[in-house]
């Protein structure tokens, strides 16, 4: 075991040496900064960043080209947490959740605090991405590789079960929304028959509904026309000094706990091929809310609910390259064009490559450490530049946060039905927002629907339509457990509100 150990270190001090080579540092920098300004405009994104970079890696060499999209990609879950908590406009669709009790904080005058942690929890959280990366690389590709449809598709459900069950008072309205997002998930064509559904002869929804565009009037739009009949009020007081940025003892306290819940999380679900960065933080916040003493903060400004959901997004960005270099597998559409970068240079990545480009793997492990500390130290001294949006008068701010609205959601697809689209979503999220629906569970259902279709099709498949296929892999036979488990606990607390002594009574 200590040959394999002392291996280990040395390719992380040669990778160390290698992306501190000024070439490469350059790029190094370059690609989080970019990264973070791209994160902080709504709806644009790493996807459009990394796209407009890829014909100029066709003049950097490779490792240069990777460490750069890499730090679009990790440098934007920074950014993307700041338009989400001053706001309530994602930045990116990883950011959404962090809009739920971010934004909250804004407006109870915690706009630093809400910022402090999510820059430290997406610090700690990259930190131990690096670490898992670094020390159970190997591991993690194996577990990987074992995971089978059914798991996959098991996995998928155990996540909506748990978000659907943790708002214990209106568990009704939560399953509503869940089956909602599920619905508009299966809008587009179908992958394995090629039958359109819900298109009603729409071409531009061929593809399905714009994920950025579903983000951004759920959260962004509707926020706006909830907030036209007030346009003169102010989140924030006039000045905000160092001392109010920082978190008290009890928001340390607080954070701890998900913080490595989220990177832990993060981490494992961001090695496996197909889940990426936005399962992890939906599933991080489930958790958090599952676990807490008093779930019924969330949603109100609980720390936690930024701090985790941060530290697992972060994470997942870290190791999401795992399936990527190991196997050649990408596990969502941003690591397909990192994947693309690659084939440009013409490096075929796969269980190999760390012997055969072993400044590659260990360069770019090295920059994350790299690029990371670069963001804390860009992000930190600027809180207060960011807390001081929220003392523009809102009547002046929505005008044009409707502008970047647009330009974000129409650089995505390039089509004036987003824009349609974007306006007509958010008239409704506003109006669920007036039932007290949540929209959160809307966007977990639209992001995890499809992924499930998928995976649920691809294992009956395999089985020649056996259900049985559940119960007979170990893996998905413990989530299957665990979301019966959840139902059941949800409906015995239910069925002891409505029975036991402070039931709802009638006059």
């Amino acid at each position: 075991m200590a040959a394999p150990a002392v291996t280990t270190w040395e390719g992380l001090l040669y990778g160390i040496g290698f992306a501190l080579q000024p070439g490469i540092l350059i790029y190094c920098v370059l690609g989080v900064v970019l990264g973070s300004f791209v994160g902080v405009l709504p709806g644009i994104g790493a996807m459009a960043a990394i796209s407009l970079l890829l014909p100029v890696t066709y003049y950097i060499t490779a490792e240069a080209a990777l460490i750069m999209l890499a730090g679009v990609y990790y440098g934007a879950q920074y950014g993307g947490a700041v338009a989400s908590i001053l706001m309530r406009l994602p930045g990116t669709p990883q950011s959404a959740v962090t809009a739920l009790d971010g934004y909250p904080m804004a407006r109870s005058g915690r706009a630093g605090v809400a910022l402090f942690a999510a820059m430290a929890s997406s610090f700690a959280g990259s930190i131990l991405g690096i670490a898992v990366l670094v020390l159970l690389a190997g591991w993690l590709t194996r577990a990987a590789t074992a995971f089978g449809a059914a798991d996959y598709a098991a996995m998928m459900i155990l996540g909506l079960v748990a978000a659907s069950t943790i708002g214990t008072e209106r568990v009704a309205k939560s399953f509503a929304m869940v089956t909602l997002g599920l619905l508009l998930g299966c809008v587009g064509t179908d992958v394995n028959s090629g039958v359109q559904r819900f298109t009603f002869g729409q071409t531009e929804l061929l593809d399905g509904i714009n994920l950025v565009a579903l983000a951004m009037g759920l959260f962004g739009v509707a926020e706006v026309i909830g907030n036209v009949r007030d346009p003169d009020r102010q989140a924030v007081a006039e000045r905000i000094g160092l001392r109010a940025m920082m978190p008290g003892r009890d928001d340390v306290r607080r954070m701890g706990w998900p913080t490595l819940r989220g990177g832990a999380l993060g981490s494992f679900f961001g090695a496996l091929p197909g889940t990426g960065s936005t399962l992890s933080s939906f599933l991080s916040y489930a958790m958090e809310r599952r676990v807490a003493k008093r779930p019924e903060r969330f949603g109100h400004g609980a720390v936690e609910g930024v701090a985790g959901p941060e530290s697992a997004n972060n994470a997942a960005a870290i190791t999401a390259f795992v399936p990527t270099l190991t196997l050649g597998i990408p596990g969502d559409p941003i690591m397909a064009l990192m994947l693309g970068a690659l084939v440009i240079h013409g490096i075929q990545p796969g269980p190999l490559m760390l012997e055969a480009r072993p400044e590659m793997f260990w360069g770019l492990v090295a920059s994350f450490g790299i690029g990371n500390l670069l963001l804390l130290i860009l992000n930190l001294p600027l809180i207060g530049i960011w807390v001081a949006i929220l003392r523009i008068p809102f009547r002046w701010l929505y005008p044009a946060i409707l502008v970047f609205v647009c330009l974000g959601v129409y650089s995505v697809r390039g089509l004036t039905f987003d824009i349609v689209a974007v306006a007509v979503i958010g008239l409704a999220g506003y109006l669920l927002a007036l039932a007290r629906f949540s929209p959160a569970l809307l966007l977990l259902g639209f992001v995890l629907g499809p992924l499930i279709e998928t995976n649920l099709r691809r294992a009956l498949l395999i089985s020649r339509g056996d259900p049985m296929v559940f119960l007979e892999r170990p893996i998905a036979v413990g989530f299957v457990l665990a979301s019966a488990a959840l139902l059941i606990a949800s409906l015995w607390q239910a069925f002891r509100r409505h029975t036991g002594p402070d039931r709802p009574r009638t006059t």
